[in-house]
């Protein structure tokens, strides 16, 4: 079996199935290892007193022995599975873990129910699952817009990104690109911590979603069945914060007509962020359900598109 069949099976197992509550209890999740990892290393390495170059190699050092060790239970997952049909099953689910399109999904249609009652502080509580802004400083259009971008920026790290590179490198690329994404949301951030700690895992996180980012936008861009959305996209992702983020929040901003990003409050600090698709209005809840159902779409395509070249790969053997 090739790795696009075996990200093709995982994919679709994830999308029905997701990560049980009753494993997550008993066994926890990959992710939460990798983290467990990750958070050793910080709390021993990443001393302020260190200069900042020091800092700098210590933190690499770290995220090179985060990534090393992921990969090589990945492939050594990968190597003792027997060539059957269980033994592929086995690497799929497995697979399948490091892939979080139904749990994006539940996460941010969670944000729904509140909103449509009116009920902004339980909104708050909901948003402030899935983003690191302040929530008390939301209104509800802010409730609705951070979704969205979650939404956008999710669909390409935790979704497109991971099957990108299981399809290039199977079960081994697939982990090692999940190490280099948690590495990131952990330390990549630029904070006076982080900000030499954690500065090569933020600029590995931004090459190893070079490609899928752009490829997410296309995807949320076609789904949103608004040839305008193209071109929000190209006029706006390079304003954004992120060399990749800006791609597919802008094309979800330019199919449905909303803008997005904008200043935003990370503790007692503002960021004033350039908006995205900046003469549309405010988004409102009921483009919080419409966001959803392009991504829904969006990732509908990638399946197809994935399956198609599975089996025009397998064809051609």
């Amino acid at each position: 079996m090739t790795a696009l069949t075996l990200m093709a099976a995982a994919w679709a197992f994830e999308a029905v199935f997701g990560w049980p509550d009753w494993l997550y209890r008993r066994v926890r999740h990959p992710v939460v290892w990798i983290g467990a990892l990750i958070n050793v290393l910080d709390t021993r390495l990443n001393q302020t007193a260190y200069a900042h170059v020091t800092r700098y190699a210590l933190g690499a050092q770290s995220a090179c022995i985060v990534i090393a060790i992921t990969l090589g239970a990945a492939g050594l997952i990968s190597h003792a599975l027997p060539g059957t049909w269980w033994g592929f099953a086995t690497e799929a689910v497995i697979a399948s873990s490091l892939i979080a399109s139904r749990s994006l999904y539940q996460h941010v249609s969670a944000l729904l129910t509140p909103l449509k009652r009116g009920d902004v502080g339980a909104a708050r509580a909901a948003v402030s699952q899935i983003v690191g802004r302040d929530p008390a400083q939301l209104n509800e259009h802010g409730i609705v817009r951070a979704g969205l971008e979650s939404l956008a920026e999710n669909a390409s790290d935790g979704v497109v990104a991971p099957v990108f590179w299981g399809s290039v490198l199977g079960l081994p690329g697939l982990a090692a690109y999940k190490a280099v994404n948690t590495l990131d949301s952990m330390i990549g951030h630029r904070t006076d911590r982080y900000a030499a700690f954690g500065g090569f895992a933020a600029r590995l996180d931004d090459l190893a979603n070079l490609i899928p980012a752009r490829l997410t936008g296309f995807l949320l861009a076609a789904a949103s069945l608004k040839p305008t959305a193209l071109a929000v996209m190209f006029r706006d992702a390079g304003q954004h914060r992120s060399p990749n983020a800006g791609w597919p929040e802008a094309a979800m901003a330019g199919g449905l007509d909303v803008r997005l990003s904008g200043p935003r409050v990370y503790g007692n600090s503002v960021q004033s962020e350039p908006w995205l698709n900046a003469s549309a209005r405010d988004p409102e809840p009921a483009d919080l359900q419409r966001g959803l159902a392009v991504y829904v779409r969006a990732m509908g395509l990638g399946g197809i598109a994935l399956i198609s070249l599975a089996l025009g790969v397998h064809y051609a053997a």
